[in-house]
């Protein structure tokens, strides 16, 4: 299974979110693949606590350079090996393998892509989903060429019928809500992109789930009810959820969503068990982060649009 991750807007808490997915599905004994294609900022190393590579791989063999100088090989790394946080080095044997393509530091969006990159990108893809049971691509937010790379790489005969997925992450806002939907359903937005390099819009259509990110629970605010913030909060929760529908991001496009978590506003990490049991992390976020694991790789929610 391909998977990508990608948002409109830069702080949806998109690679935050996917690093705890792939986590979770690596924990419940599925060999993950994590590729980061946030070219402009490779951040994955610092999400699973990898120091060496907290902002992208410095000796030229991380994806951008594989994608650009049609390398053969790329750096992979094993995150229960090299995390620097012990807690993650020590998952369990039942766990799968958890194995992070970094990017490069300093490595930047491409101009453009052409023929050779896509190419490249396709051999790359074909490789990494023979090898893993999930293959987690983080893509650069908004329309960008990491995002046209793949659109086009995923129309290639060689990739055409394998099982693709695309996660559009937003915080639950009105400007995040209207950006994510005019990302999938806007002018060069997914579809209409998806459609130019020769994909079938009703099944790209298909295999686009929207998760909310940082959702506040409008019942647990500060003041009783009867409040005037209370009830305020309540309007605009069901406000959103109209708008949400009216631009295609309803019920029947919604993976799932993550509530507010303290713990990732002051730290963008994966979440672990012992975070919980230690209480310094909400078990309400953890099960979030397994119920999106769940549910992404359950066919069964994919074939409900």
């Amino acid at each position: 299974m391909l998977v990508f991750s990608t948002s409109d807007k830069g702080g949806t808490g998109r690679s935050v979110t996917s690093c705890n997915i792939a986590f979770r599905l690596c924990m419940s004994g599925k060999n993950v693949a994590y590729l980061d294609f946030d070219f402009g900022s490779p951040t994955a190393g610092a999400l699973f606590e990898i120091g060496a590579v907290e902002r992208g791989i410095s000796d030229g063999t991380g994806l951008h350079s594989y994608l650009l100088n049609e390398k053969e090989t790329t750096t992979r790394i094993d995150v229960r090996a090299k995390s620097d946080r012990v807690e993650l080095c020590r998952m369990p044997m039942r766990s799968g393998k958890l194995v992070l393509f970094p990017g490069d530091e300093g490595g930047a969006e491409f101009p453009t892509t052409g023929t050779a990159m896509v190419e490249q990108c396709v051999k790359l893809l074909s490789k990494v989903m023979g090898e893993f049971h999930v293959v987690i691509v983080d893509l650069s937010a908004g329309r960008s060429a990491a995002a046209q790379l793949v659109l086009e790489a995923t129309a290639h005969p060689q990739l055409a019928e394998e099982t693709v997925r695309w996660l559009i992450f937003h915080r639950w806002t009105r400007q995040h809500i209207m950006a994510a939907s005019s990302l999938v359903h806007g002018p060069s937005g997914l579809l209409e992109s998806g459609v130019g390099y020769g994909h079938d819009e009703k099944k790209l259509r298909e295999s686009i789930r929207f998760i909310r990110t940082a959702v506040p629970n409008p019942f647990t605010q500060p003041g009783n009810d009867e409040s005037a913030q209370a009830r305020w909060l309540l309007k605009q929760n069901a406000a959103l959820k109209k708008l949400a529908s009216t631009k295609k991001l309803g019920q029947s496009t919604l993976l799932g969503e993550t509530p507010m978590e303290p713990m990732l506003q002051w730290r963008e990490q994966v979440i672990l068990d012992a975070d919980v049991d230690a209480k310094i992390a909400n078990i309400e976020t953890t099960t979030a982060f397994g119920e999106l694991a769940r549910q992404l790789t359950d066919d069964a929610v994919w074939e409900t649009f």
